[in-house]
């Protein structure tokens, strides 16, 4: 097939494969190369991949779809520093969820607030005509001044009164640390290596 940005491309497709260990989950191998490239004298490696599914898309905008993981990566990273997805220590896996569906619906929000905001960049940053989702981030704060709140306004804060007598605490479960490094195997005894009792 003709690729408008890559040239000509050659995909081939195996059926019915698996991991050794996983002989009961089958998966579809493609390998995509570039046979003539387009433009430039440049060279592309095969590129492998593997699909598991019951339905897998037709052949030609399958490894296309492969391409969009550059966006989803982006966002990853977007909502881990930006967003601060992984900064709440939460105890439980509903709590976890909720927050993870909160952070989707802030990312559409910025998403679909670009055309209102006004840039304001910093001192060092350049002016940006097609605003991204960090620099709508940067200037939201403005359209939070125009509409406004509603939310009480907050308290005068004073002596707090502590944690009441009777009622009882519960302390937060603690989990065991998950080790990735490998552990060493004891030497035996009798290993080669390993110093012989002396005989008295």
């Amino acid at each position: 097939m003709d690729d408008p940005k890559l040239g000509r491309v050659k995909v081939t497709r195996w059926h019915n494969y698996h991991f050794l260990n996983s002989a009961k989950r089958p998966m579809d191998i493609v390998r995509v190369e570039v046979l003539q490239p387009k433009g430039r004298r440049r060279k592309f490696k095969p590129l492998w991949l593997a699909w598991v599914g019951e339905s897998p898309p037709p052949l030609e905008p399958l490894w296309q779809k492969y391409l969009r993981r550059f966006a989803l990566e982006h966002w990853y990273r977007f909502a881990k520093q930006r967003l601060h997805w992984t900064l709440p220590q939460v105890t439980n896996q509903s709590a976890m969820d909720t927050w993870s569906q909160l952070i989707v619906l802030m990312s559409w929000q910025l998403w679909l607030a670009r055309d209102e905001c006004i840039d304001a960049p910093l001192p060092w940053q350049s002016a940006q005509t097609k605003l991204s989702p960090g620099r709508v981030a940067q200037a939201f704060g403005v359209i939070l001044a125009a509409i406004g709140t509603p939310a009480k306004a907050p308290k005068p804060r004073g002596k707090a009164p502590g944690w009441p007598k009777d009622k009882p605490r519960t302390p937060r479960p603690r989990y065991p640390t998950v080790k990735k490094r490998a552990s060493r195997r004891k030497k035996s005894v009798n290993s080669p290596g390993s110093p012989q009792p002396s005989a008295a």
